[in-house]
């Protein structure tokens, strides 16, 4: 099932905010008597999904609704099919910057959502998967900068690792960062260190062995 959550006094779940994007769109919302919620939600993600990546350009009210149906979407495979036409749209950069702030000041609910978004923010850009790349195939270069962004990823991630004390949470933001100390800039290297000795200590096998992984690429 979906998970609910409550942001800005109202309630938000998989479901509501794909409801937002269809309704956007313009695309009918079929009522099917009886249907779960989850199954509700991923045939209105089904349905938004070809007009999302055909148009050429996407409003800007609905840069806020994508992002919020990627990061509810339950599903780390299916919630590309809101990050993409974002990516195309909005920019990469903007897309991941979006993301940032939602690990750094999001509820656990959009904390989760955003880690497994965030693998989909780096699809590969093609001129001919959606008219939005640019016209004429031509795209700003300034769309898709993202080394900063991922820089603060990395030390949004790190933090939160130290402040959290929900395992799950440790796992979601430690295991998927790399290990090389050379992916990280030389400002995250001390951030680096201390997050390395946490888990080298920590009584988790998972978390002990990312640390093991970072030594190995250390030596």
């Amino acid at each position: 099932m979906a998970e609910d959550d409550e942001t800005g006094g109202e309630p938000r779940s998989f479901l509501t905010c794909a409801a937002e994007v269809a309704r956007l769109l313009g695309v009918e919302d079929e009522d099917v008597p009886g249907e779960p919620d989850h199954r509700h939600a991923r045939r209105l993600a089904l349905r938004v999904r070809k007009p999302l990546l055909e148009r050429a350009g996407l409003p800007e009210e609905l840069f806020a609704p994508l992002m919020a149906a990627a990061v509810y979407d339950p599903d780390p495979s299916f919630c590309r099919w809101f990050v993409e036409p974002a990516v195309y749209a909005f920019g990469r950069r903007r897309v991941m910057a979006a993301l940032v702030d939602r690990l750094r000041f999001g509820t656990d609910t959009e904390r989760a959502g955003a880690v497994r978004a965030w693998y989909s923010a780096h699809v590969p850009l093609r001129a001919d998967r959606s008219p939005a790349y640019g016209p004429d195939g031509v795209r700003d270069p300034a769309l898709d900068e993202t080394r900063d962004v991922e820089h603060s990823w990395l030390e949004v991630s790190m933090r939160l690792f130290a402040e959290t004390a929900d395992l799950r949470m440790r796992h979601r933001v430690l295991l998927d960062l790399p290990t090389s100390r050379t992916a990280y800039p030389p400002r995250l290297h001390g951030l680096l260190e201390s997050t390395r000795a946490t888990a080298r200590a920590h009584p988790d096998p998972h978390i002990r062995g990312w640390a093991a992984a970072a030594d190995r690429d250390e030596a």
